[in-house]
């Protein structure tokens, strides 16, 4: 993780600059000047939405509704343009004499400015848009991936907020999905962490899928129901005072082939068919059954290499599953700390 961002803040400058090189050669302006203000303007707005910068504010802005989400983040991008093209020019002036004084080189010409926050209010919107569909079905639907139907290998998460019925009962429906919207909200640190994708939301529970690869490196999929757990536990003192409880939940993760498709006309969405998925669902009535907080399927334990020194895994034996010819292999997964524990 800490390369990673390191690299974020090597590529965004060079990035920015790039871009500021672009604009020169449509304006003729100086390479130096193009690419300098380019870098300090460009920079930290990638830097922001990869959230290396501020990441809190984006956070927050991002779960406002969306004309205060456009507004936000547009006034978050003016700033960053105005303060990157102040030390551009600072720079400017003070490192190679452009301009006769800093107050000139630190102004921003009106097509500059009007170029700058064009792209920013584009982005704004596109990146609204990824957040309302998901950025693993944007990208998807964007390349036309999934155009023509495809059959490929994914994991499955299927996470179900226990007792939402009882708290609808006692605290109303709308209550009840202001109470959910906010579970699923903190779900998705987690997720992104894992580079996975939230690929649904079904009543009480979020459908969460990853690529064998991805999913299976480092037991990922794995790793993120704990993450979630753990940040939930973490905040509890703010969920009790806000709801009343803290939430607690079931997980199930299967993995198999599926046949993955772009369905709809109007409304497009990425749609997954087949067994695998029908598997995961009725995996989870399972573990309500048993009472068991996560439980795992043997085909995906099998594909493991290897499971992380905290994780302890308890074999269920053989189980019958509705729809299913063979019985199917599972075991339930607990961390060390979680011993004893519903989870």
């Amino acid at each position: 993780m800490l390369t990673l961002r390191a690299g974020f803040w090597i590529l965004a400058p060079v990035a920015g600059a790039l871009a500021g090189l672009v604009y020169g050669l449509a304006f003729d302006i100086e390479p130096l000047v193009s690419a300098m203000r380019g870098a300090f303007i460009g920079a930290p707005v990638l830097l922001y939405e990869r959230g290396v910068l501020l990441r809190r504010w984006r956070d927050l802005i991002r779960r406002a509704a969306t004309p205060v989400f456009g507004l936000a983040t547009l006034a978050t991008y003016i700033g960053m343009i105005v303060l990157g093209n102040a030390v551009a020019g600072t720079i400017l002036h003070r490192g190679f004499g452009y301009m006769a004084n800093a107050q000139v080189a630190m102004r921003m010409s009106e097509t500059g400015f009007a170029y700058a926050l064009g792209i920013s209010a584009l982005a704004t919107f596109v990146l609204r848009v990824r957040d309302l569909m998901g950025p693993r079905v944007f990208a998807s639907l964007l390349v036309g991936r999934y155009h023509r139907a495809i059959t490929e290998e994914r994991i499955f998460l299927f996470l179900d907020v226990a007792g939402s019925t009882r708290f609808a009962e006692e605290h109303g429906d709308l209550a009840a999905q202001v109470w959910l919207g906010a579970i699923f909200a903190a779900l998705a640190a987690p997720v992104r962490r894992s580079q996975g994708s939230i690929d649904d939301y079904i009543g009480d529970m979020a459908l969460v899928s990853w690529s064998m690869d991805r999913g299976l490196r480092n037991a990922a999929c794995l790793d993120c129901v704990f993450d979630f757990l753990r940040l939930v536990e973490a905040d509890a003192e703010r969920w009790t005072a806000r709801f009343g409880q803290v939430p607690t939940f079931r997980a199930a993760i299967h993995c198999g082939p599926v046949v993955t498709a772009e369905i709809g006309l109007e409304r497009r969405k990425i749609a997954y068919f087949g067994d695998t998925l029908n598997t995961t669902s009725r995996l989870e009535g399972l573990a309500k059954e048993l009472g068991a907080g996560i439980v795992v399927s043997g085909d995906l334990l099998d594909r493991l290499a290897e499971l992380p020194p905290h994780m302890i895994v308890s074999d269920l034996g053989l189980r019958p599953l509705r729809g299913r010819k063979e019985p199917l292999r599972i075991a339930a997964v607990r961390t060390r700390e979680r011993v004893g524990s519903g989870l």
